[in-house]
C-alpha cells in the first residue's frame, strides 16, 4: 500500500502529533508499505529515516503525491493539507487527536468547515471522549507510546512519591495539586512532588508553594528530554494528572505506566481510556477527591502493586506495532469502501 501521511507538525517540533507520526511511519514501513510523510514544519534534512519527509511541499508536489498514494492519512485534520482531495479522489483517513467542537459550543468558521467535511472522511479517534464529540462514525485507536524509551529500569531506586509531567499552564491544574499537598501535610503526610515541565504559570506555582508552606516538598526540574524523563518516572511511585479541562487522551499516562508508576488523574476527557485499571480517576476539579486518592495510593502499597500488575496487559493496546496494525485495518477498510462506492 502507498501511504501518504500528513503530519502538519513534525520533528524537530515537539508534541503529541509529532510523536505519534514518528512512531507510526516506521511501523507502516516495517509492515511492507511505502510511506511518504508531508509536514508544514520546517527543519533539517531527515537522513536516516526509512521513509522520505517532505517539508512544506509545493502545490504541484502535493497533487503529484495525492495521485501517487493509495490512501491519504491525516494524523489530525489539516485543511491546509487537504485541498488536493478536491481534485483527486483518494480514500481519506483522519485521526482525531483533539476537540474540533469547543466545549463552550461556539464554533469558529474553521471548526464548522472541518466538521462538515467529516462525512467525506474515514475517521479514527484516540479516545471514547473524542469519538463522542465528532458528528461521524469512527474507529477508536489509542495513541502509541515510545516503548524503547519508556520502560522499567530496575537499577533506579523508586524512592520518590509524586510526579507531575506536562506544561505549566492554568488548565493543567497544578495549583490544585499543591493545595492537595497542603491537605496531606495537615494529615501528617509529607510526600515529595517533582514537577517536570515549563510554562507561563511556573513563577506563580513557585510562589503558591511558598505561601502554602509546601515549598520544601516540591522540586521544579524544568523541561527535560525523553531519556531524562524516563529515568525520573522510574524514580517515582505515582504520576498525578490534575487537569481541570478535558484532555483528549494522555500519552504521558502510558509513558508513566510503562515506567512503573501508578496514576492519579482527573476523570476528564480521554484520561480514563489512558489510565485503565492502572490508577485512580477522580471527578474533575474536586480537590477533596484528589487529596483522598493521593492519600490512598500513598498509604496502601498493596494497592499500588495491584494497579502495577495491570500495566503490561494495558500497554499491549498502545505499543507502536499494535497501533499501526489497527490503523492499517482502518486504511484497508477505507480502500474497500471507496472501491465499492
Amino acid at each position: 500500500m502507498k501511504i501518504l501521511l500528513s503530519s502538519y507538525v513534525f520533528a524537530p517540533s515537539i508534541g503529541g502529533i509529532e510523536t505519534v507520526s514518528a512512531l507510526l511511519a516506521p511501523e507502516f514501513v516495517k509492515a511492507g508499505h511505502e510511506v511518504v510523510l508531508i509536514t508544514l514544519s520546517g527543519g533539517p534534512e531527515d537522513a536516516g529515516r526509512p521513509y522520505p519527509v517532505l517539508r512544506r511541499p509545493a502545490p504541484r508536489k502535493m497533487m503529484e503525491l495525492i495521485r501517487w498514494c493509495d490512501v491519504y492519512f491525516q494524523n489530525n485534520i489539516s485543511l491546509l493539507m487537504a485541498w488536493p482531495l478536491l481534485f483527486v479522489r483518494r480514500p481519506w483517513i483522519v485521526a482525531h487527536h483533539t476537540w474540533i467542537r469547543p466545549f463552550d459550543e461556539r464554533f469558529t468558521i474553521r471548526a464548522r468547515l472541518k466538521t462538515g467535511l467529516l462525512r467525506f472522511s474515514h475517521n479514527a479517534t484516540i479516545s471514547t471522549a473524542i469519538a463522542n464529540r465528532i458528528p461521524a462514525p469512527s474507529t477508536i485507536v489509542g495513541n502509541p507510546y515510545n516503548d524503547h524509551v519508556y520502560r522499567l529500569r530496575p537499577e533506579i531506586p523508586r524512592d520518590l512519591e509524586f510526579v507531575y509531567l506536562g506544561r505549566l499552564v492554568s488548565d493543567k491544574g497544578v495549583d490544585t495539586l499543591l493545595h492537595a499537598l497542603l491537605q496531606l501535610k495537615r494529615w501528617n503526610l509529607t510526600p515529595r512532588l517533582t514537577i517536570i515541565g515549563s510554562g507561563q504559570e511556573e513563577r506563580a506555582l513557585r510562589h503558591l508553594a511558598r505561601n502554602l508552606g509546601v515549598e520544601a516538598q516540591v522540586n521544579f526540574t524544568g523541561a527535560k528530554q525523553p531519556e531524562e524523563i524516563a529515568r525520573l518516572l522510574n524514580a517515582h511511585q505515582v504520576l498525578v494528572i490534575p487537569s481541570r479541562m478535558p484532555e483528549p487522551f494522555g500519552i504521558v499516562v502510558l509513558e508513566a505506566i510503562a515506567s512503573g508508576c501508578v496514576i492519579v488523574a482527573s476523570r476528564a476527557g480521554g484520561l480514563p481510556d489512558a489510565v485503565g485499571k492502572c490508577g485512580i480517576t477522580y471527578e474533575i476539579g474536586d480537590l477533596q477527591a484528589l487529596t483522598h486518592a493521593l492519600q490512598l495510593v500513598l498509604t496502601r502499597p498493596e494497592l499500588r502493586r495491584d494497579m502495577q500488575q495491570h500495566g503490561e496487559r494495558h500497554l499491549d493496546n498502545f505499543r507502536p506495532g499494535i497501533v499501526a496494525r489497527k490503523y492499517l485495518a482502518v486504511f484497508e477498510k477505507a480502500r474497500q469502501a471507496e472501491a465499492a462506492s
